[in-house]
């Protein structure tokens, strides 16, 4: 029973207390990625409004390129700072994001100086889109690093402001877009809109990035980094491929089309990208309060987006197509066909996010980088044997089929980890 004050009121117990802070930081979680999504899909729906089915292939392809360098930076820079510096003294968070928000930048312009020589290189309809995303990318990783700082501090509140200003900013940018009516335009505006929101980030922490302090950053966090970084371009990297291959197999039409079905998903995509913010930090957090209650954490976390995604696809399918017509205009006819596999292959996706999540806080870089090399294997290898067979809707059914398997994968993983540290026990927590 709860304890009773003498007036018959009820007391905050440490667990309740416990409980209400960690819903409380979840609740900003959700708030940041509904903003963070809407921001995305309505990036999306404009261009494929705007540009149709083979222009929107080309601006998926600087997407899906951005992807990858984003996982570059998170699992170098922004990944270990969420499993080492959340819920530590404000003193060691803040010189830990100084030095990991400035490895962000840094490799926002080593990689963008790459991709500008590229895109100049290329040329076409594909080069200008590409050689403005390098221009973009200093901003666009500045902006996710402070994301993650607010998310490692517990102030998930700052990261949903962020975004905020980021799809306030958008607006007006896009509409220029329009106007001028190019992939290039388009990723200029998604870039210059996200560097308003980096810029605002240093106000809202107080805090300079430290691109001095990468080299250090990267010393000290190697056992972690590079392994992350293995296994970030390994979710990216087969994203990529996927969608290179598909351009070249079945044509850059069905690279639009896949982008168009991965929109109407948005809502959870989105969740999946970003699901570290929150719920790495979260299982830490558990795993330093109450071990034992990790792996209860991360099968609610999972079976939570499983079932969100199924019913979220089951609402697609009821709608009608002059509707979905109005929203993605000619991408619809052929994103349609693609909902019922898209929407499987999200909700085993995110069922196996939570046990992610567990392995990431357990600092269980080893198993986590197998997990995702095998999960990578059989993405490519499905979404590009599917488009061998069956052409686009094979390459859906394909990843569908590949993302199921994967997730019971990551599961194999967590357990053998949590078993492996009830032997062993070793923290992972850093706080300077």
């Amino acid at each position: 029973m709860t304890p009773m004050t003498t007036a018959g009121a009820k007391t905050t117990t440490p667990a309740g207390s416990a409980r209400r802070a960690i819903v409380g930081r979840l609740s900003w979680g959700l708030a940041d990625q509904a903003a963070s999504s809407m921001t995305n899909f309505a990036v999306g729906i404009y261009v494929a409004r705007s540009l149709g089915v083979t222009a929107f292939g080309v601006f998926g392809l600087a997407w899906v390129t951005y992807g990858v360098v984003l996982s570059v930076s998170r699992g170098l820079a922004t990944d270990p700072l969420v499993v080492r510096f959340s819920g530590v003294p404000d003193a060691s968070w803040r010189g830990a994001v100084a030095r990991s928000s400035g490895t962000a930048l840094g490799v926002g312009v080593a990689i963008g100086l790459a991709c500008l020589a590229v895109g100049l290189a290329l040329g076409g309809s594909v080069g200008p889109a590409f050689a403005c995303l390098g221009v973009m990318l200093p901003g666009l990783l500045l902006q996710d690093a402070w994301r993650y700082a607010f998310f490692a501090a517990g102030t998930g509140r700052k990261a949903f402001v962020n975004d905020l200003v980021w799809g306030v900013a958008l607006v007006p940018a896009m509409v220029v877009a329009a106007r001028v009516g190019s992939v290039a335009a388009f990723v200029l505006a998604w870039g210059v809109s996200a560097a308003v929101a980096a810029a605002y980030g240093c106000l809202q922490s107080g805090i300079r990035p430290r691109m001095t302090g990468a080299r250090g950053w990267l010393r000290e966090q190697r056992d972690l980094s590079y392994r992350y970084l293995a296994e970030n371009v390994g979710v990216s990297g087969a994203s990529q491929l996927r969608a290179y291959g598909l351009g070249a197999i079945v044509g850059v039409g069905a690279v639009g089309a896949v982008r168009g079905a991965e929109l109407l998903l948005g809502p959870f995509l989105a969740v999946l990208m970003g699901l570290s913010l929150v719920t790495v930090a979260e299982a830490a957090r558990v795993l330093r309060r109450a071990p034992h209650r990790l792996a209860t954490f991360c099968l609610l976390l999972g079976a939570g987006q499983a079932v969100a995604a199924l019913l979220w696809g089951a609402a697609l399918l009821l709608v009608p197509d002059r509707l979905g017509a109005f929203v993605l205009g000619d991408v619809w006819s052929s994103a349609s066909g693609l909902i019922v596999p898209a929407t499987l292959g999200v909700a085993g996706a995110g069922l196996g996010t939570g046990a992610a999540a567990g392995l990431r806080a357990l600092g269980a870089a080893r198993r986590s980088l197998r997990s995702q090399l095998f999960a990578s294997s059989c993405y490519v290898g499905g979404g590009l044997g599917g488009a061998a067979v069956a052409g686009t809707v094979g390459s859906a059914w394909g990843v569908a089929a590949a993302t199921v398997c994967s997730s019971a994968v990551w599961w194999l993983q967590l357990r053998s980890a949590l078993r492996e540290r009830h032997r062993n026990p070793i923290p992972e927590a850093r706080t300077s």
